[in-house]
C-alpha cells in the first residue's frame, strides 16, 4: 500500500564506532497504514547491490531506542507509528563504498484480520556521500 515510501534515503550514510567504519544505515518506513507494536512486525529482507543482509546484522532505532530485528517478537509494548521513520542500522565490517547503489527493502508485517500477512516491498537506487 505504502511501498514507494519504505526505503528513506536521506539518512543513507556509513555508520563509524571508534574511528572504524562498522555498517551503514538507512531511513525506513513501515508499508503499513497504521502503527503497530514491534511484535508484530514480520520478517524484513534487505539487499544492497545483490548482497543479502540477515536479521542478525540488523537493528532498528526508533525513537532513540535501538531494537535487534531478531528480539522484535519479544516487544509486546513498543510501537512504530504510523509513517515514522526508523533507521535500520547494518552490520558490514567497512560498509559501503561512496557512490550509487541499488537498495531493496521487504517487510512481512503479521496483521490478525489479513490471512497471510501484509508485505511491503520498495526498492531504490541511493548515493551514500563520504
Amino acid at each position: 500500500m505504502y511501498d514507494k515510501y519504505l526505503i528513506v534515503g536521506e539518512a543513507f550514510k556509513n555508520v563509524t564506532e571508534n574511528g572504524k567504519v562498522i555498517g551503514f544505515q538507512l531511513g525506513m518506513r513501515l508499508p503499513y497504514y497504521r502503527g503497530v507494536v514491534l511484535s508484530l512486525i514480520g520478517k524484513t529482507d534487505l539487499s544492497v547491490d545483490g548482497e543479502v543482509f540477515s536479521p542478525e546484522q540488523m537493528s532498528v532505532t526508533l525513537n532513540g531506542k535501538e531494537y535487534e530485528l531478531t528480539g522484535l517478537e519479544n516487544e509486546p509494548v513498543a510501537k512504530w507509528e504510523f509513517g515514522e521513520i526508523g533507521i535500520l542500522t547494518v552490520k558490514k565490517p567497512g560498509g559501503l563504498n561512496p557512490g550509487k547503489h541499488a537498495v531493496e527493502l521487504a517487510q512481512h508485517m503479521k496483521i490478525s484480520y489479513v490471512p497471510f500477512g501484509f508485505h511491503g516491498h520498495d526498492r531504490k537506487e541511493l548515493t551514500l556521500i563520504e
